[in-house]
């Protein structure tokens, strides 16, 4: 036997005496394939080989193998040593779920502290909105002190009279169409041509258009 047939004879009869558990060659292949380096057909003969030697012990279940330590090694175990441990079990798991909430916890507050803005940001952060405060007062302070300001009553005043001007505006539009209306129903040529002759301009050839009131 080479030394690494042997090597891979240790390793694998080491691995099976200390799970303690059945396992097929597929299973030792993985589990053990990537920490030494051990390929299936390796396993396979090593576990073949410990079978046949005794070391460990060997059944068939249909076309599957399955391996497992031979028991008669083992100390027997009696019925208060299967309850203690049992009992050390159920206390290790009640610890590990207390170690995982807590775990939880503490990563929802390193996320949060991950996502909220550091001493130095937020320090920055405050200089940038005193400036822009400072900026906003600064043009407060210059309307403030305009004096072009208008009072209220002189707003109105400015409103009512533009309201009375389109109010006019449309009026004499109107007039002006109805009386052009007239004339054209005997007038031989074209809109645009009677415009065009007496020399009348539109809004339309300004592109202004009347606002609402």
């Amino acid at each position: 036997m080479s030394k690494k047939d042997s090597a891979a004879v240790a390793v694998i009869f080491s691995y099976i005496n200390e799970k303690n558990r059945p396992y097929s060659v597929q299973d030792v292949f993985t589990n053990l394939q990537k920490q030494h380096g051990l390929g299936k057909t390796a396993v396979l003969k090593a576990m073949e080989q410990l079978s046949v030697e005794g070391k460990i012990k060997e059944k068939t279940y249909g076309k599957q193998k399955i391996y497992f330590a031979d028991q008669a090694q083992f100390e027997e175990v009696s019925e208060g040593d299967l309850k203690a441990m049992d009992s050390h079990i159920s206390e290790l798991s009640s610890q590990v779920q207390t170690e995982s909430q807590s775990c939880r916890q503490l990563d929802t507050e390193l996320k949060e502290l991950n996502s909220s803005l550091t001493t130095e940001e937020m320090m920055s952060e405050i200089q940038a909105l005193k400036a822009e405060c400072f900026g906003y007062r600064e043009r407060l302070e210059k309307i403030k002190s305009a004096t072009n300001h208008i009072t209220p009553e002189q707003k109105e005043k400015v409103y009512k009279e533009r309201d009375l001007y389109v109010k006019e505006w449309k009026k004499r539009k109107r007039l002006a169409s109805d009386m052009m209306g007239s004339i054209l129903e005997g007038y031989p040529k074209t809109k645009k041509q009677f415009l065009e002759e007496v020399g009348m301009e539109t809004d339309e050839d300004h592109q202004v258009t009347m606002p609402s009131v």
